[in-house]
């Protein structure tokens, strides 16, 4: 894996404006970044990416049935009581899912570890799966990458083949975003272009301008009736809203669907941990009231919790991660070390949160730049790759995407 500088294309800036790819700066900051690229051989990928990322996926599966299965689980993660039943029902039903993506903190060198699972609202879709892929080819094109250059990005054609697996054709499937954010526009219609090239309808209609038929369905801004719904809005939102009362008898299949709710979830680390210690790809991780109860020495937290904790404590006393288990962007995030607190988000939006505390695995470090993978699951199975990275240490909302390509 390396870093290296590679001569922007002359006209992308242009090709981003004809796509619609409008946030390729964000804030008066870049935010798609060609000034350099990362490089990784076939090995890296298939074999520390790839491979690693569907079997955590299929891990993330496993724990979901744990979950399910138990209230306390369920209150730990936050599931409000009332909506227990929707979520652990849409797991008994077998809903299908569409995506979500890993983070991974990987140097080339170790095995990847999963820093977290966005497996229900991910972003940074479109140029994961078009933009760097149009990238590639540009810069083959030109000479500046050789013709046997590759990238790990079957991301859209995966989509593709998922819809066509899911739905018969010509059906019809609503799209919805929070109204005026260009970012998450993107990764939406993404998924709508995904949908219309497997032969289905793909409408779409701003969050804000859903509502409910008389008779209790969901509809658009048009007067639609909603039958299938991907929505860009997280379930530990949706679950509060008022809404939430009404998707039972709605009708309305929702994707992602709600079992989702706890797999996008950062309690999700300290569960995993707890069945899998010791997997090469888990860092330790635990709820903080476990932490607390296991370091009073007082005998509060479960057996179990208490000996797992104990074979950890030195790795985590060295450095741990404090993380709600609702967080986006890096926000309310802090960092640990030595006892005290050595970076942490300036955007504490996420702060009322319970927390976890994950081991602390830093990030290599490339240029002055940290970066992180994000392991896109198209399904059940890995399909591709997208990368960013930050200055800090706490990968935010600002972070710079970045392109990548594969040589042997």
């Amino acid at each position: 894996m390396k870093k290296i500088d590679i001569p922007e294309r002359a006209n992308w800036r242009q090709e981003a404006a004809d796509v619609g790819f409008t946030f390729a700066d964000m804030h008066g900051e870049p935010y798609w970044d060609e000034s350099s690229a990362y490089q990784f051989t076939l090995k890296q990928i298939e074999t520390d990416i790839e491979d690693p990322s569907t079997e955590l996926h299929g891990m993330c599966r496993e724990a979901v049935a744990e979950i399910v299965a138990s209230e306390e689980l369920m209150a730990r993660l936050c599931i409000p009581d009332e909506h227990c039943d929707l979520v652990a029902d849409s797991w008994a039903r077998g809903e299908p899912e569409i995506y979500g993506r890993f983070d991974l903190a990987y140097d080339g060198k170790g095995p990847a570890k999963l820093l977290e699972y966005n497996a229900d609202t991910p972003t940074s879709l479109y140029e994961s799966a078009s933009f760097q892929w149009s990238w590639l080819e540009g810069q083959i094109a030109t000479g500046v990458l050789a013709p046997d250059d590759d990238q790990f990005n079957s991301i859209h054609e995966a989509l593709v083949e998922r819809f066509k697996d899911l739905f018969a054709p010509d059906t019809n499937l609503h799209f919805t975003a929070v109204g005026g954010n260009p970012e998450e526009y993107g990764t939406v219609e993404c998924m709508g272009w995904a949908a219309r090239e497997a032969g289905l309808g793909a409408h779409y209609s701003d969050l804000e301008k859903i509502g409910l038929s008389p008779d209790g369905q969901f509809i658009d801004d048009e007067d639609r009736v909603i039958g299938i719904l991907f929505k860009l809005y997280p379930w530990e939102d949706l679950l509060r809203d008022d809404y939430a009362r009404s998707i039972k008898n709605s009708g309305c299949r929702f994707l992602e669907p709600a079992w989702k709710a706890m797999v996008s979830n950062k309690g999700m680390l300290p569960v995993l941990w707890q069945m899998f210690e010791g997997h090469p790809n888990l860092l330790p991780a635990f709820f903080e009231a476990d932490v607390a109860d296991a370091m009073s020495g007082q005998g509060l937290a479960a057996p179990h919790v208490a000996q797992s904790f104990g074979r950890s404590a030195k790795i985590l006393k060295q450095g741990h991660v404090i993380k709600p288990v609702f967080s986006r962007e890096g926000a309310s995030i802090s960092i640990v070390e030595g006892g005290a607190i050595t970076e942490a988000s300036t955007n504490d939006a996420y702060s009322e949160h319970p927390r976890i505390v994950q081991a602390y695995h830093p990030l290599p470090v490339f240029d002055g730049f940290r970066p992180v993978i994000g392991s896109w699951i198209i399904g059940e199975t890995c399909a591709g790759i997208g990368m960013r990275e930050d200055r800090a240490r706490i990968t935010q909302d600002l972070s710079r995407f970045k392109p990548h390509f594969i040589r042997d």
